[in-house]
């Protein structure tokens, strides 16, 4: 099984941005985490992160090519606006789990929205590093 796992806009910037909100660790140790959540689990993690809505597109796209069997997405600020990464998750139809590291219902108003989870299979809000195993292993049972 082989999982591509997409990090959104300013998730680069884990441990610099709002740490109150998304914590002291860097996105170079949520990559290792992920890691090693996938390889607890004996499944391969691609790992993709940009800053730019399109490039986004693009990888889950390509995801279809590569015979990804499912994407865990954190679209970050995509969440709430972007109808292409909703239709590129529809249209390519692999499963996908959407993560956020903080509780994106008990922040503004207007992140409450959240264009993926009209197709994603989970939506998993607020439980920091721990969501993004929490989605490698509902991914992994619910392809078995």
């Amino acid at each position: 099984m082989k999982f591509l796992v997409i990090n959104g806009p300013n998730l680069n910037f884990l441990g610099i941005r709002e740490p109150n909100i998304y914590g002291a660790q860097t996105f170079v140790q949520l990559l290792r985490f992920i890691e090693a959540a996938a390889q607890a689990e004996g499944v391969e993690v691609e790992c993709f992160q940009s800053n730019h809505e399109g490039a986004i597109v693009d990888a889950i796209q390509q995801a279809y090519f590569n015979h990804i069997d499912g994407i865990v997405i954190n679209p970050a600020a995509y969440t709430h606006t972007s109808v292409a990464i909703l239709d590129a998750l529809k249209a390519v139809s692999i499963p996908a789990v959407e993560v956020h590291l903080s509780d994106i219902y008990t922040r503004e108003e207007f992140r409450h929205v959240s264009y993926p989870s009209l197709v994603c299979k989970k939506s998993i809000y607020g439980k920091g590093f721990e969501g993004y195993r929490e989605a490698i292993q509902f991914l992994k049972e619910y392809l078995a």
